[in-house]
């Protein structure tokens, strides 16, 4: 694949799963890591204020009563340490990306992270592309699902160092869900360009077809292990393999 006709730009939006980072290490590293060491946090946190918060909000969450009614023999009074983990774990199996479920997910990999047991996943082009943008006056931002907690600890302690100081921005859900044109129209305005200046890298077509509405440039990254493209995506989207391939310059006002 060759390399991109020259973009211009002011800001470079990232996704990371499938984007910076294999999709392989989100679901076969950071989710069973969170599986398995989910309850042995909450019991060394269970009576902290922020595990307490997170607790309450897991609870009073639409899917708990849906775990609850699947689960009949649940009373209030078995609302504990088992109880909590293993709806958090029912939650991770479903691939839902709730709010109180990604601070606790967080948290873990954030012990994971400090003690050795993981490193953030970035492909080796990653490494040089952020520098490249940096010195060429771009701005970098990150936008995943994953909480802005958990994507500092994966740039912070990546395979290739602390990738932080080359990233200006960091955006989750709650700026909205990723495939919803207004959450594109929100983080616009928090980074103060115009959306024509921004270019948005990520995997997925209906993010980039959101993003897109909402005026931003787009860029599809085609990564091993992607979701296939179709003749149509390939048509009106551009698709680059890895960012070496792309060509992207700072847009001068």
């Amino acid at each position: 694949m060759c390399p991109t006709k020259e973009l211009t730009a002011r800001i470079i939006l990232s996704d990371i799963e499938g984007t910076t980072t294999s999709i392989s290490f989100v679901k076969d590293k950071l989710f069973p890591y969170a599986k398995s060491h989910s309850k042995g946090y909450l019991e060394q946190t269970w009576i902290s204020k922020e595990t307490s918060e997170i607790v309450q909000d897991l609870l009073e969450l639409p899917e708990f009563e849906a775990y609850s009614n699947e689960n009949p023999h649940l009373g209030e009074e078995s609302f504990g340490i088992s109880t909590v983990s293993d709806f958090v774990n029912y939650l991770i199996d479903k691939d839902l990306k709730l709010g109180p479920l990604k601070r606790l997910q967080g948290l873990v990999w954030e012990k994971g992270y400090n003690c050795g047991d993981i490193k953030g996943h970035v492909y080796s082009d990653v490494p040089a592309a952020f520098k490249r943008w940096k010195e060429s006056g771009l701005r970098l931002a990150i936008y995943s699902s994953g909480s802005i907690k958990a994507q500092q600890l994966l740039f912070g302690q990546s395979d290739f160092g602390d990738l932080l100081p080359y990233i200006n921005g960091h955006f989750d859900t709650t700026s909205g869900h990723k495939q919803e044109t207004q959450s594109y129209t929100n983080i616009t305005k928090d980074l103060g360009e115009d959306p024509a200046d921004i270019l948005f890298l990520t995997d997925v077509i209906k993010e980039a077809e959101a993003a897109r509405q909402a005026g931003l440039q787009t860029v599809i990254l085609s990564r091993p292990g992607n979701a296939p493209l179709t003749d149509d995506d390939k048509s009106q989207f551009t698709i680059v393999e890895d960012f070496e391939k792309l060509n992207v310059k700072l847009k001068q006002k």
